[in-house]
């Protein structure tokens, strides 16, 4: 398979080198991040192929590839929602994401949910965006580094996460709670629905509350990766208090 783009290239020779076949890049390239590329290559022994924009758009059409596209073997890997809940050494910050189709969208959660410190991003089979090749790129490298679990039933995993003592907190616009006038606990697992439909009916009556963004604007709603930035950083700095 292929995957495109300076940060989704390099992330994936950071943690997993073995699994790049090689590197094409354009030739016509010269600058600072073709460079530190080159030299991540370089160390791990991954061969780089140049090669002109024509070739690239040929490969990676109608994507946006910044001239570097990888060939690597295997695809990406999904990880077991109990492996990691069982190796966790501090309470447990998940994201739940129900109805998120648009691989950008959650190629953005996924970044979101890396630069907060997320352990692991959990959606269901059936109503939810797989990581494709838009969603890495978007990710910025996330893909590579935070899990992303689907799972078939997403009501029954969160009765399971609540059975593990993990707080269940659903975003909601019509939410009586506050996000900073409400409580919680260290291990929560933070669920979000899509823009405009919001969670299904039995996701939310799996929650053991729900709080809403306090709106200050003409606006309505936030994009769900936004959401999500503004929620996951108030859980983190609230983490740090408690540590």
């Amino acid at each position: 398979m292929l995957i495109y783009g300076f940060h989704a290239v390099t992330a994936k020779l950071r943690h997993d080198p073995a699994a790049v076949k090689e590197i094409i890049i354009d030739q016509s390239r010269r600058d600072g991040r073709v460079r530190d590329l080159l030299a991540h290559a370089e160390l791990q022994k991954v061969r780089v192929i140049a090669a002109d924009a024509q070739r690239l758009d040929g490969m990676a059409p109608g994507a946006r590839h910044q001239g570097v596209v990888a060939r690597v073997e295997g695809g990406r890997k999904l990880a077991r929602l109990d492996d990691v809940l069982d190796t966790l050494t501090e309470p447990a910050f998940l994201l739940l994401l129900d109805g998120v189709t648009d691989p950008r969208n959650l190629g953005a959660c996924l970044r979101v949910a890396d630069a907060a410190g997320v352990h692991v991003v959990i959606a269901p089979k059936d109503r939810a965006a797989g990581l494709t090749d838009a969603a890495a790129k978007t990710a910025s490298g996330a893909a590579e580094t935070v899990p992303y679990v689907m799972v078939t039933n997403l009501a029954r995993t969160l009765r399971e996460l609540r059975e593990r003592d993990i707080q269940v907190i659903g975003a909601a616009g019509e939410a009586d709670k506050d996000l900073y006038a409400a409580d919680w606990p260290a291990a929560t697992a933070w669920v979000f629905g899509a823009e405009g439909e919001g969670m299904r009916r039995l996701t939310r009556e799996h929650c053991d509350q729900l709080v809403r963004i306090p709106m200050h604007g003409a606006v309505a709603s936030l994009n769900v990766s936004v959401a999500a930035g503004v929620c996951l950083y108030e859980a983190r700095r609230r983490r740090i208090g408690r540590d």
